[in-house]
Order: structure tokens, then sequence, then C-alpha cells
């Protein structure tokens, strides 16, 4: 095991070597490995700032990097990720690639010696997590995970205001809520893959299986591929759980839900998601379902002395007593470009960034706990020290 000394040793060495290329004042020549609607988005927000420019687009479809090329003209291209990360320009990495590649590509990234903002969730098996840190320690380079609250205003400020502060008091429940609607059935077009997309690519690290558009343009209704809505929203806000009461696993996982709305398509991610989670003083209850008319997303802490509502934009609380008014406040914006400057931040001082890959592997276990609940149909006790599930 890397110890702290050793990493802080590893990392003040690399901020040596990277001063020598990198100055103060230097563009970050920013590589994009997955060139969707995500990762291209994102790309955006880094070229929003002045000390970058993005040098090289890499995806298993050249339809999508071609469309990515428009706002990066001299971009390089690539199908393959290893030969982006073989251009000495290229000092960092987002990685907006479906679920089942973030651990590879971070990992090949950092042993080319590049920082990496990686889109969340942090990894598809638990067994994951851990070989990224190891490597983002061992390596000394920057692994940011895009959990954006990290870097919200809107969440640190109630964090100090209402729970650092104890306005709440005691916190004994937490409802984490983002339903969406009603999703249609999978694309069965087109029935013949596009020449020029490389489906062996795609599947990567997964077990072969013929083409099936569904499963390309809707990778997460796969469990094959990725943990569906508890790993998509749950990451997010199970993170938000752990940044505002402690960076621990839950000892218990029970999933309630399914595949009410059954298209007979072959996906295999729930469309209806309740998960509880049992912590030491706490629980917390994941819900993301499919509703035509949802309530607000966002998350509520319960205390006996108040109540704390937060999502990305607007937080309120709510002192208890008779006749109590509430305190709000709203920013508006997207949270995700002050994530974006920290991990440019940190890609100079090297400084371990707000989503850091140590904090990630703690908050990604209780979305893939609840993942296994659902697949073996049974309450998954967890040793929150030792990161085991116990026998049943």
């Amino acid at each position: 095991m890397i110890t702290r000394r050793e990493a802080a040793r590893s990392a003040a060495l690399t901020a040596l070597s990277y001063s020598r290329i990198l100055g103060a004042n230097d563009r970050i020549g920013l590589g994009v490995i997955g060139t969707g609607g995500r990762g291209t988005y994102v790309k955006g927000l880094f070229q929003k700032n002045a000390d970058v420019e993005v040098r090289a687009l890499c995806d298993v479809y050249p339809a999508r990097f071609k469309e990515a090329l428009s706002s990066a003209p001299n971009a390089r291209t690539f199908g393959d990720h290893r030969k982006l990360l073989e251009l000495a320009e290229v000092d960092a990495v987002l990685i907006g690639s479906p679920d089942h590649w973030h651990k590879d590509h971070a990992v090949d990234a950092m042993n080319a010696g590049k920082d990496v903002y990686s889109e969340k969730p942090m990894c598809r098996l638990r067994e994951e997590a851990p070989v990224m840190v190891k490597t983002a320690r061992a390596t000394g380079r920057i692994l940011q995970i895009g959990l954006q609250q990290r870097s919200g205003e809107i969440y640190l400020e109630p964090l100090e205001k209402f729970v650092k502060a104890g306005a709440l008091g005691k916190i004994s429940h937490i409802d984490a809520v983002w339903h969406g609607g009603v999703q249609a059935a999978l694309r069965k077009e087109p029935a013949q893959k596009p020449a020029d997309l490389d489906w062996l690519r795609f599947l990567g690290p997964v077990a072969y299986r013929d083409w099936n558009p569904g499963m390309y343009f809707s990778f997460r209704s796969f469990l094959e591929l990725n943990g569906g809505k508890l790993t998509d929203f749950g990451h997010h806000w199970m993170d938000v759980v752990h940044m505002y009461m402690g960076e621990r696993a839950p000892h218990a996982a029970t999933f309630a839900g399914g595949i009410y709305y059954d298209h007979q398509d072959g996906r295999t991610a729930p469309d209806t998601c309740n998960a509880l989670f049992d912590y030491d003083g706490f629980s917390v209850l994941f819900q993301s379902n499919a509703y035509g008319v949802a309530p607000e997303y966002g998350i509520t802490l319960y205390g006996d002395r108040g109540r704390l509502f937060v999502n990305r934009n607007r937080w309120e609380f709510t002192p208890a007593g008779r006749n109590a008014q509430p305190v709000k406040r709203e920013i508006p914006g997207d949270i995700t470009a002050d994530h974006v400057r920290n991990f440019l931040d940190c890609c100079k001082s090297r400084k371990l960034p707000n989503g850091d890959a140590a904090v990630a592997a703690v908050s990604i276990l209780p979305p893939l706990l609840a993942v296994q609940s659902y697949q073996e149909q049974r309450r998954i006790r967890f040793d929150p020290v030792r990161l085991e599930v116990l026998p049943f």
C-alpha cells in the first residue's frame, strides 16, 4: 500500500518535472477520449478556459469525432485511445467514453504521464476503483472524477452554514431523489453496423456479442456496460451524501424495483430504482423512478433541528419550530465549469482535486452495492472498513 508520505513525495517530484514542461501561463494540451454528447459538451467547457487547447480527439465511431472537430479543427483524430496517449503534446485527458471503459482509459492515460478528468461514474466494478486510486498515487497524476457537486458553491455553502455548523442537529435520514420520464423502446436501426464503427473496440473489456444498435446508442440500459440509473445518477447523489456526512461506505444496501416498463428490447438495467442504504447513525433512500410527472430532483437532509434541501441550482433550509421561515438561495449556471477549472488548477499546482479518485472510490460503493442487490435479489451486507461484502 502506498502511504500518504510516498504519495506526497511522488506528487512533489511530478510537480517539479511538470513545471519544466508546463509553465503557469502555458496552455494545457487536452485529448478527449469519447466524443459523444457528454464528452463533447464538457470539452466545450474546457475550451472556455484560455489556458486549454484541444489537441486530439478519439472515438470508436469517426462520425462522432468529425462533429467534435468543428470546434477543434486543428486536433488530431484517432480510433484507438492508445495512439492518442502517445502524443507528447497531450498533457491531460478528458474521458467521456461509456462507463465500462472508464477504468482502462484512466489507467492507461495516467501510465502514459497524462492527468485525467474522467466523467462519472468512476467505474463499473468495485474492484476497479482501487486500481485507479493506486495508479494515480503511483504515477503522481491528477485524477478528477466528474462529481461536480464537490466544486459547486451551491453545495459548499450549505455544507458549511448548516451541516458543519450544526444547524440541522442530528441528521437521521436523507432522501436522494433523481427521477426521470418513462423510457422509449431502444433503437433497432441501423440494423447493419456502420462500416467504420469499431464495434469490437466499443465492447472492449466486456464479453463479445453481435452488433446491437440499442446497446451502442443507449449503453446505460445494459448492466453489462454500467450500473444504469444507480451509477449514472446515484454516484452523483451518494457522493453528496458522503461529502456532507463523511467519507465512509454503508454497511448494508437493499434494492427494490425492476424493469416495470418492459419493451422486450433486451435491456437489463431497471427503470424503477429504489435503494435503501444503512450507515452508522443514519439511513439514505436513493430513488430514480420512471414517472410521467416527477417531483423536483435533489437531496433532502432531515435533522432534529431542521431540514435542508439542495440541488445543483438552489438550496433551502427550514429550521424546526412553529412558524419557522425557510432560508433559501439560488445560483444559476452549470457547476461542471467550476469542476473543470479546479482540475486545470490542480494540473498546475499538483494539489489533489476536489473530486479526487480517493473520495470517488468510496462514494461509488453504495451504487455498485445496490446493483448487486438488484442482481442477486437480496440485502447486501458490507464491511465499510475492510470494504468487503459479507456472507449471507
